[in-house]
């Protein structure tokens, strides 16, 4: 993997040191079974939860190589994080933005993901510099179904109405614009206006001009339009 033009994301933490080596396992859950006369078949199913795992190098001093948002940051800032990501018990984004060395756009990946376990590697050959190798697993949101029974005494019967609870906002029926805020994401903007953090994207093209190049890095005060749907 060409570590030049490659961000990686945690949520809103961009890691300062791209990585050398990112696995992605989309995991199976196909049932291969034999029948009688026939032999055996395979029973297609959805895909299990992705797996992805990987090494990041945490620096305790600042290299030119090295990449942060706002300043220099010690290790013990990403160690930090790292815990809360794991005893904070929810979901965030795992975000990969991919260009090529003249700056094209390659494809990028963007998932929902948890905080599995991590492993922090001391060694003596790096200085003072550590090794993390990071484990997550893809997240699927789920809720809870309501149902209503009736009952008409006069002829037993029952009507079930399944019902899934959502906040999914209402897209904008016209175009219109939203400065950005001290903490503001695309991915939120999204999920805002649109009710789904997914479509990102829709914002983002329509403000290449603003944004530049990498859809996750927008500033306070930065004027955006919000395509209608």
């Amino acid at each position: 993997m060409i570590n030049s033009g490659y961000d990686f994301y945690l949520g809103k933490c961009l890691l300062p040191v791209p990585l050398s080596k990112l696995s992605i396992k989309i995991n199976n859950a196909n049932k291969t079974v034999t029948l009688i006369n026939e032999g055996e078949i395979n029973v297609l199913k959805k895909a299990e939860l992705t797996d992805i795992e990987f090494e990041c190098a945490i620096p305790q001093v600042r290299y030119p190589y090295a990449v942060y948002k706002s300043g220099f940051k010690g290790a013990d800032f990403f160690l930090d994080y790292f815990e809360e990501l794991k005893v904070g018990m929810k979901p965030f984004q795992f975000i990969v933005c991919r260009r090529d060395p003249a700056g094209k756009g390659l494809f990028d990946t963007n998932i929902k993901v948890s905080m599995e376990d991590y492993k922090i590697t001391e060694d003596a050959k790096d200085g003072l510099d550590l090794t993390v190798k990071i484990k997550l697993k893809q997240w699927r949101d789920y809720g809870t179904k309501t149902v209503n029974i009736s009952f008409n005494m006069e002829r037993p019967r029952a009507s079930v109405e399944p019902r899934r609870e959502t906040t999914a906002s209402p897209a904008p029926a016209a175009a219109q614009t939203y400065t950005v805020v001290k903490g503001d994401c695309l991915w939120n903007i999204a999920k805002k206006f649109y009710g789904n953090g997914s479509k990102y994207t829709v914002i983002y093209n329509a403000n290449r001009s603003v944004v530049g190049g990498n859809p996750n890095l927008i500033y306070p005060g930065q004027v955006l339009t919000i395509p209608a749907a």
